[in-house]
C-alpha cells in the first residue's frame, strides 16, 4: 500500500460498522454482465463484522454516481454507511469516471502517481502489448489516497475518505477484484473494525423453509447473538447461524454451541446432510471417501446430472465408478438388465424400475452403491397415478435396495431434475450412514 501525501483526513476517527456496495457500469444495468462482485463483497464484509444494508448499481454517469455516493454516505432516508466499496469505472476510457467522481465528493484534486504509472507500463511490456496514452489515466489518483497495487491487471485499487467516511474503489473484473480485496483490502479494513462475524451453515433437505421455521420458531425469534435464519434454495434449506464476537475463536464457539443444539433436534436431525459443506454432492463424496466406498449412477429423467455433480467435486475420481444415462426403455434393458416384464407391468416410471436400475448400475460397475432415477420432469408426459413432477429413485447397497417416490407439484423441468438429483444423494448418505 502506498499513500499519496497523507493527511489527517485520511485516517478514520471512528470504527467501520456499516457499508454499502456500489457497482458501477452501464453493462450491469443492461444485463450484459452478471454482478458477482456484490455477492462476493457482501460475504467478505459480513465475515469482518461489517453490516451491508444496501447494494446499488449505477451506470457510467458522473452525476448519477455522485448522487448514489451521497445517498450511501449521508443516508437520505436510510441508514448511512461508514464505508462504500465501489467496483468498476477505473479503466482508461472517457466514461471511466469513478475516481474523479469520488475525489470530487471528498474535495480532493487528482495527481499523477508515478509508481502506478511505472507498474502499468511494466504490465504492458510483460504482456507484449502497446500502451496507448489513455492508459496513463489509470495512474491518476486523488490526493491523500491509499493505493493498492494491482498485480492482476492495469487499474490500481485505492481508498480515500475523511474521519468518518471511507470509499474503496476496486477494478470491475472479478479476476482482479477478488485477489486485491483478499490480499490488500481486508488487512486495511481490519484496522478499522470492531470484532468479527462467524457463520455456520446447516444444510437441510426434505423439509421446506416454512416447516423449518415452524419447528425452530422460538429459537429464531429469541436468538440475538448468535442469530438463526433459514434460506431456501433449490430442493433444500440452509439454516445459517451467525455470531459476532471480539475474535474468530469466540464467535466460532458461540456458533458451535447453537449448531450442536439444532443437530440434536429430533425433527431436524434426520434431514441434515452436512454443516458448512457447499452442497449435498460434496457431503456425499466426503462420506464415500471416509468410508472407502464407491458409487455408480443410472439416470433417466436427470440425464447425467447426478454424475456431473459428483464428478465436479475434487477427489470424486476415487469414489465414482461410472454412470449410465438410459433415457429409453431399450437402454434400460440392455445396459442395466432391467426386465422388460417389469417395464410392461409397472411402466418405466415406477419404484420397481428404479430399483432394478440401481441394482444394475451397482452390479455392472462393481460399485458399493448404485443410484437410479426415473420420472416425469415435464412439461409433457405423466399419468393419473404419476403426474408430471413425479420421480422414483433407487439406492442399491450390499444390504439390498430402497426406493422413494418424490413429487414436485407445479415446478419447472429444471427444478424437478435438480431437486431429484439432490434428494437421491441425500438418500444415499442416509443409506450409507
Amino acid at each position: 500500500m502506498i499513500t499519496l501525501d497523507p493527511s489527517p483526513t485520511s485516517r478514520r476517527a471512528t470504527p467501520i460498522r456499516t457499508a454499502e456496495i456500489l457497482c458501477v457500469g452501464t453493462e450491469l444495468l443492461l444485463g450484459d454482465i452478471v454482478n458477482t462482485n456484490a455477492a462476493f463483497l457482501s460475504k467478505e464484509l459480513a465475515a469482518m463484522g461489517i453490516s451491508v444494508y444496501h447494494q446499488t448499481v449505477v451506470g457510467d454517469h458522473p452525476d448519477r454516481l455522485r448522487t448514489a455516493l451521497a445517498d450511501a454516505f449521508e443516508g437520505h432516508g436510510r441508514p448511512a454507511a461508514d464505508l462504500v466499496i465501489l467496483s468498476g469505472g477505473l479503466g482508461p476510457t472517457y466514461d471511466d469516471l469513478t475516481k474523479e467522481t469520488v475525489a470530487a465528493y471528498f474535495g480532493r484534486s487528482m495527481e499523477m502517481h508515478p509508481e502506478s504509472l511505472t507498474r502499468i507500463r511494466d504490465f504492458f511490456t510483460r504482456t507484449g502489448r502497446v500502451m496507448t496514452p489513455n492508459n496513463e489515466k489509470q495512474a491518476m489518483m486523488p490526493l491523500g489516497c491509499v493505493v493498492f497495487p494491482n498485480d492482476y491487471g492495469t487499474a490500481p485499487a485505492l481508498a480515500v475518505g475523511d474521519e468518518t467516511h471511507t470509499a474503496i474503489m476496486l477494478p470491475g473484473p472479478p479476476a482482479e477484484l477478488v485477489p486485491i480485496f483478499r490480499e490488500q483490502v481486508i488487512p486495511f479494513l481490519r484496522k478499522h473494525t470492531e470484532g468479527v462475524l462467524i457463520s455456520r451453515n446447516i444444510h437441510i433437505m426434505g423439509l421446506g423453509e416454512s416447516a423449518v421455521e415452524t419447528i425452530l420458531h422460538d429459537l429464531m425469534v429469541s436468538a440475538e447473538n448468535p442469530t438463526v435464519a433459514p434460506y431456501c434454495k433449490s430442493g433444500e434449506v440452509r439454516l445459517r447461524v451467525t455470531a459476532k464476537a471480539a475474535d474468530e475463536a469466540a464467535a466460532a464457539a458461540m456458533c458451535d454451541e447453537v449448531v450442536a443444539n439444532i443437530l440434536q433436534h429430533p425433527q431436524i436431525s434426520p434431514h441434515v446432510y452436512g454443516v458448512d459443506c457447499d452442497n449435498v454432492e460434496t457431503a456425499l463424496v466426503r462420506l464415500l471417501t471416509d468410508r472407502g466406498l464407491t458409487v455408480s449412477t443410472a439416470e433417466s429423467c436427470t440425464g447425467g446430472m447426478i454424475g456431473a455433480r459428483i464428478t465436479a467435486i475434487p477427489g470424486a475420481s476415487a469414489v465414482y465408478a461410472g454412470g449410465f444415462v438410459t433415457y429409453t426403455n431399450d437402454m434400460k434393458t440392455r445396459l442395466l438388465d432391467v426386465s422388460p416384464a417389469t417395464i410392461e407391468v409397472h411402466t418405466e416410471v415406477s419404484a420397481e424400475v428404479a430399483a432394478e436400475m440401481a441394482v444394475g448400475a451397482r452390479k455392472n460397475t462393481g460399485a458399493d452403491v448404485g443410484l437410479a432415477t426415473t420420472g416425469y420432469a415435464g412439461p409433457g408426459g405423466g399419468t393419473e397415478k404419476n403426474p408430471v413432477g413425479t420421480v422414483y429413485v433407487g439406492i442399491a447397497t450390499k444390504d439390498g435396495v430402497a426406493t422413494h417416490r418424490l413429487y414436485y407439484r407445479q415446478k419447472s423441468r429444471d427444478y424437478v431434475r435438480e431437486a431429484a438429483a439432490s434428494r437421491i444423494m441425500l438418500e444415499a448418505i442416509r443409506s450409507i450412514l
